[in-house]
């Protein structure tokens, strides 16, 4: 009988007792088939005790990451931004002071690189690039805070996998922080904090009042060799951190927030880069906590650089609106290659999702999602092929998605309202294995 009714929901059931053993926290068989609200589409429930050869080696693959950090020696060169005539009152813009300070340390890549140290005080600036073999240092009591003045921020071309800006088409406002094709580069601190200041850009997307799409706290592009670590960060207006086209990058021991009334920021964005380890962490965002990206429907197509091998382990989550770890739905280079373990999931929508459309192309594959602990959370696993935001006209609808090799296991939730909600695409079946559930 409940075989029967499972096939009526269009599910494909492999291992019955496994089945029972996932929902264990249903009172009822009416309850359980309540509990999993699947739509349309083909979408192929894997439910196996064990883990595919596949999975096994890309925990393998993915672990190096966290496994082989990069030594951070002292830098031979530290200057302070005191020095560059930066007034730390809150109040003076000191976005001249930055830009000369890592100006001057330009001069020294060659010579074993540099150090900006930025002394205790509110730090406030518009936006400013970093250069090669740079720490950025923040002392404790150190804020730095972007400035509410829109025209202190600049503007910058979309990046080529998107075509445009994400909140309205066009260019990007530049963010408060940045590198372009750099190498070796730290940013970090004895727990300084870097403060976006976000309220004015949240309220400017809400009042559709927005010249240009919002920028982020911390972006990295075409970049190798990145450290963000030992930091807090405050109020971004959109992403706090967005490393995108990046390789070797380490994100470690930081605490990232904004306000649950804040809209659609993220946390931690890896966007077609590689090499990346996220550990440590303590996320609270007002959408996504972490979102793994790789470009937007034609564009991402075209730009072809997928995010891989990604290890996220042993963080705290909590996403308001959105979902503590999120793949997609801009996915059209491709995801694959993550371990995420060790997550402590609190107060959030949703626990993992995955989000894709027609039209996006590229593949979700390859994904362990393992020991997780889930309290207070709407829907702990979505995966969704219906996330129909389009860049412009010029997608491909027939440009379908992949998802194949996902495995969720070992999993505890308290106080889970929905268990699964999977809304698959036709002719593209989504493969998912979970196992040792319990909620």
């Amino acid at each position: 009988m409940l075989i029967s009714r499972f096939r009526d929901l269009g599910i494909s059931c492999i291992g019955l007792m496994t089945l029972i053993e996932f929902f264990t926290g249903f009172s009822s068989l009416d309850a359980l088939v309540t509990g999993l609200h699947y739509a349309i589409g083909s979408v192929a429930l894997l439910l196996l005790s064990a883990l595919s050869n596949a999975i096994v080696v890309l925990g393998n693959d993915s672990k190096e990451q966290c496994s082989h950090k990069p030594k951070l020696d002292p830098r031979p060169h530290s200057v302070s931004i005191v020095e560059f005539g930066a007034v730390g009152d809150g109040k003076t813009l000191n976005t001249g002071a930055f830009q000369n300070a890592i100006f001057y340390l330009n001069s020294f890549a060659d010579k074993g690189g540099a150090q900006l140290y930025v002394p205790p005080g509110k730090w406030l600036t518009g936006s400013f690039n970093l250069t090669s073999h740079l720490t950025l240092f923040l002392e404790k009591d150190a804020i730095i805070l972007g400035s509410q003045n829109p025209d202190h921020w600049g503007v910058t071309d979309p990046l080529p996998s998107y075509g445009r800006g994400i909140d309205v088409p066009g260019s990007r406002y530049r963010s408060l922080i940045n590198g372009y094709n750099l190498s070796d580069v730290v940013i970090t601190g004895n727990d300084g904090t870097i403060d976006g200041q976000g309220s004015y850009w949240w309220d400017s997307f809400l009042t559709h009042t927005l010249n240009h799409s919002r920028p982020n706290l911390v972006e990295i592009v075409e970049s190798v060799g990145v450290v963000v670590s030992n930091l807090t960060f405050l109020n971004a207006p959109a992403y706090t951190i967005h490393p995108v086209y990046c390789s070797h990058v380490l994100v470690q021991n930081i605490s990232a927030y904004s306000p649950p009334s804040s809209p659609y920021t993220i946390g931690i964005v890896p966007d077609s880069s590689d090499h990346m380890c996220i550990e440590n962490c303590n996320i609270s965002m007002g959408y996504d906590a972490i979102t793994l990206k790789s470009g937007w429907d034609e564009h991402g197509i075209k730009y072809n650089r997928p995010t891989t091998c990604v290890h996220i382990k042993q963080v705290n989550l909590q996403a308001s609106t959105g979902s503590a770890v999120a793949f997609g739905s801009e996915m059209s280079g491709g995801i694959s290659h993550v371990l995420a373990e060790h997550l402590d999931i609190k107060n959030s929508f949703t626990g993992i999702v995955f989000r894709t459309a027609p039209g996006r192309g590229g593949y979700i594959k390859n994904i362990e999602v393992s020991s997780v602990e889930m309290e207070n959370i709407h829907t702990a696993f979505i995966a969704s092929g219906q996330y129909e935001s389009h860049p412009d006209e010029e997608y491909d609808p027939s440009a379908l998605p992949i998802l194949e090799q996902i495995t969720i296991n070992n999993v505890v939730g308290v106080n889970i309202t929905v268990a699964g909600s999977f809304t698959g695409i036709e002719n593209t079946p989504f493969e998912f294995t979970l196992s040792e559930i319990s909620l």
